[in-house]
């Protein structure tokens, strides 16, 4: 089964930005909304951003104003972008598709913001 593969965590301080990417491959891409999730330590998984085929968006509360999600689905690419990091954004970060995860999941990128 497809498995996405994230890139771009790491290690930054609070209030620093992060670019977050995501490719998956098959042809389901362009056709589903995608979505950005997290899972920080002893939580579940839970989606922070949402982005439909023709671009529609959709974000939590705790990251809204904040984070921006964009794709190229010609590119089979999909990304987040971070800016103003806190703490509390430290999660291993992945992508599938939503509502359903349609991909089996991959391995995530871990964000971790410490000073």
């Amino acid at each position: 089964q497809v498995q996405p593969v994230e890139s771009g965590g790491g290690l930054v301080q609070p209030g620093g930005s992060l670019r977050l990417s995501c490719e998956a491959s098959g042809s389901i891409f362009s056709i589903y909304i995608m979505g950005w999730y997290r899972q920080a330590p002893g939580k579940q998984r839970e989606l922070v951003a949402r982005i439909g085929p023709g671009g529609s968006t959709n974000y939590v509360y705790p990251v809204k104003g904040r984070f921006t999600i964009s794709r190229d689905n010609a590119k089979k690419t999909v990304y987040l972008q971070m800016n103003s990091l806190k703490p509390e954004d430290t999660a291993v970060y992945y992508c599938n598709t939503f509502p359903n995860s349609k991909y089996s999941w991959g391995q995530g990128t871990q964000v971790t913001v410490s000073s």
